[in-house]
């Protein structure tokens, strides 16, 4: 068995001298909100977008609650959207008095099933918010095809597909709205952080009000050498706007992003193939028909057994192996149980991944010496 002498976590953040010498020189610059740099990481990430508008936020979370703010959610609206996410994609649209639509998840890839959508929706549907989950794209042709159908505005959770594609089109180089994360168990991160990218400009207008209390002018703007102190409040917003601090690591990652997910894929493909001749055990996420690239964000693997999951968690850590479920079903949750109506054996298929699935460790330094020992594990465990 191979040699491991050390905890091997569920995700670890890849950080470079680069970025380091960066933020030593934004912490000496004497400017740590946001300013200079946070305006270069926001054009960086336009470019890398292909020239859409992108706006940062201090969390994905954030962007989320005044994206579908921009798109006028409100009290008494739906959205329509997956039970298999992290409950930040349900809260944002409860806090906006809105309701949660939520539709079923297809078992084999673990993403929400477009067939189920048109049906879910409303006269009181406001958006359909899809989620990529562990970074693999959603179906979105059909997805879009129902908004366009219907008048309704497509927001995608996209917070675990930074350097997904979708037939050859990266996530986040089209659509209506795209919204991504840079906390540290993201392929990329900014420390804490996620943008916005969209093409509106009312919406990037809105957005770029909401993130710092409604105020019409930048702390940059008020108080550089050239900025003016006077500023208007056009309506009441919010406090979460990125800081320089946090663009100066951002900036570094997005330059490394795509050899960090380079091998991130390659390590999934080792996974595959060493967990092929365990499908008897458990299954991993289904490769879909059309043409995609996987972020490499997650490996999830589903357990034919679900009462084996707790006692193989066990196991894996008590062989210094970090491994957690990602996620247990919304709608299970008291909160969505209580206020929404929702009850066990709404949503069958999130139930079964749900009650099955555990996510093994994957990152950039994770040496394949390492995973070859969580194989072995594994493999001990159902032995």
């Amino acid at each position: 068995m191979p040699k491991v002498d050390k905890f091997l976590p569920l995700s670890r953040p890849t950080v470079s001298d680069e970025t380091i010498e960066e933020v030593v020189r934004v912490l000496k610059s004497g400017w740590l909100a946001t300013g200079p740099l946070t305006k270069k990481f926001e054009k960086d990430l336009s470019e890398y977008f292909g020239g859409r508008s992108v706006l940062c936020f201090t969390s994905a979370t954030a962007g989320l609650h005044a994206t579908l703010m921009a798109m006028g959610v409100q009290e008494g609206d739906e959205v329509v959207t997956t039970p298999f996410t992290f409950v930040a994609t349900a809260n944002v649209i409860a806090m906006l008095g809105a309701k949660p639509v939520f539709v079923d998840i297809k078992k084999d890839d673990f993403n929400v099933d477009p067939d189920k959508i048109a049906d879910a929706c409303t006269s009181k549907t406001k958006v359909i918010m899809p989620v990529h989950y562990a970074g693999l794209s959603v179906d979105l042709d059909p997805i879009y095809e129902i908004a366009n159908l219907k008048g309704l505005r497509v927001l995608e959770d996209a917070a675990h597909a930074f350097g997904s594609s979708y037939k050859k089109r990266k996530i986040g180089a089209f659509g209506d709205a795209q919204v991504f994360s840079f906390h540290p168990i993201k392929n990329m991160t900014s420390g804490e952080g996620g943008c916005v990218v969209l093409d509106s400009e009312y919406e990037q207008k809105f957005l770029n009000l909401q993130r710092f209390h409604g105020i019409d002018r930048s702390i940059w703007d008020r108080f550089s050498k050239n900025g003016s102190c006077y500023y208007d409040v056009v309506f009441p917003g919010f406090k979460s706007n990125l800081s320089d601090i946090q663009a100066a690591i951002g900036i570094h990652q997005l330059q490394e992003v795509e050899t960090l997910n380079d091998r991130r894929r390659r390590l999934m493909a080792r996974y595959r193939r060493a967990l092929e001749g365990m499908r008897d055990k458990l299954h991993m996420q289904g490769i879909p028909k059309y043409d995609f690239v996987h972020s490499g964000h997650l490996f999830p693997i589903c357990l034919q057994d679900a009462e084996k999951r707790d006692d193989f968690m066990s196991f894996l850590k008590e062989n210094s192996i970090g491994a957690t479920p990602y996620y247990t079903p919304l709608h299970l949750f008291t909160y969505y149980r209580d206020t929404f109506g929702y009850k066990r054996g709404d949503f069958p298929n999130a139930e079964y991944v749900g009650e099955r699935v555990v996510c093994l460790p994957l990152y950039y330094d994770l040496e394949e010496n390492e995973q070859d020992y969580i194989v072995e594990i594994i493999g001990k465990f159902f032995s």
